[in-house]
């Protein structure tokens, strides 16, 4: 039976894999877990097993209310923490050390309208603190296990794009809550690459199993857009939500709308430059507070409505809508 450790039990991809080997696999393989939090795991004693998996990640977080401190400590876990891990798991002579990324280290594309397909020769570009901590560890992983000394540990590196099924945090319960309670959502077509849980279980069984090193992009084999997304997950809630193909061109207009302006901005023009960005803003700002007012005096005329109640009307589901990332790599 093969002997698989698996760092960070608590997280959502632990307990499924966890779970899903001593359920479906119960006489193949003796898995145990283990916490990074505190030092106790480094007098543990990590012989004798065939793979570690490193699942300890900070994420899920509005990165950008963060303070430089709280930057830090994703440095700390999602980086230094998984060298320092690796490290014992080299010493204590494991065969295999598992570490698991994100496509976040290739940026944030989620303003593409065609896909973005990555290859084995796309250069992460990490566009926050969150993707760069990744893209540093895999690095510092990489420069570790380059040295001689390490040659019967392997390393694999997994690059997910977002995970999902039942109990699953993060997007995707975003999507379910928003699935329960919107009673319409645009059409706006779009793609991202997803994995769902059992998948990336069955994907980290075959990895142990064939004890393999290198980089890795599992994904499901078809693309999902983000109504679609939401369609299915109201059906099975047992909910309606109505398409509104008519919103899809404030979809657009909603990149340049102040809330979030510089992000929503970025998105649009694929540049941080002020003097894009901000003249952007504002006249596309500008068009949207038109056509509200538009529809305010001529919906019910001679009746004018509020132009406040229109607008929220219109930009609320927008701004929900714009909150979701979008067009994910591939």
């Amino acid at each position: 039976m093969k002997k698989i450790l698996i760092l960070g039990a608590n997280s959502y991809i632990g307990t499924s894999f966890r779970k899903y080997l001593t359920t479906e696999y119960p006489e193949q393989y003796i898995v145990d877990t283990g916490s990074l939090r505190g030092d106790a795991w480094r007098r543990m004693d990590w012989s004798g097993y065939e793979s570690i998996l490193n699942v300890t990640g900070k994420a899920h977080a509005d990165i950008s209310s963060l303070t430089e401190e709280q930057k830090q400590e994703y440095y700390a876990v999602n980086c230094d923490l998984a060298r320092e891990a690796a490290e014992k798991a080299i010493a204590d002579g494991a065969k295999q050390y598992i570490y698991l990324s994100s496509i976040i280290v290739y940026g944030d594309s989620s303003n593409s309208k065609k896909p973005v397909h990555i290859t084995a020769k796309t250069k992460p570009a990490p566009s926050n603190f969150y993707g760069d901590s990744k893209w540093q560890a895999e690095q510092k992983l990489q420069e570790l296990f380059a040295q001689k000394q390490t040659a019967d540990t392997r390393l694999a590196i997994l690059r997910l794009p977002m995970i999902y099924g039942p109990g699953c945090k993060g997007n995707y319960r975003t999507l379910q809550k928003m699935a329960q309670k919107l009673p319409l959502f645009p059409t706006y077509h779009n793609e991202r690459s997803v994995l769902q849980i059992e998948h990336l279980a069955e994907y980290l069984r075959m990895l142990v199993d064939s004890g393999e090193e290198g980089l890795f992009w599992p994904q499901d084999e078809t693309y999902r857009s983000t109504p679609d997304m939401i369609f299915e997950l109201a059906e099975k809630a047992g909910k309606h939500i109505l398409p509104a193909a008519w919103l899809n061109p404030f979809v657009r207009l909603a990149f340049f709308l102040p809330g979030k302006p510089g992000k929503l901005a970025r998105k649009a023009f694929g540049t941080s430059k002020p003097i894009v960005v901000i003249p952007g803003t504002f006249f596309m700002g500008a068009v949207f507070c038109m056509i509200c007012d538009l529809i305010a005096r001529m919906a019910l005329a001679p009746v004018e409505l509020n132009i406040s109640t229109v607008t929220s009307i219109l930009g609320a589901p927008i701004v929900i809508y714009m909150m979701i990332p979008k067009g994910g790599r591939k």
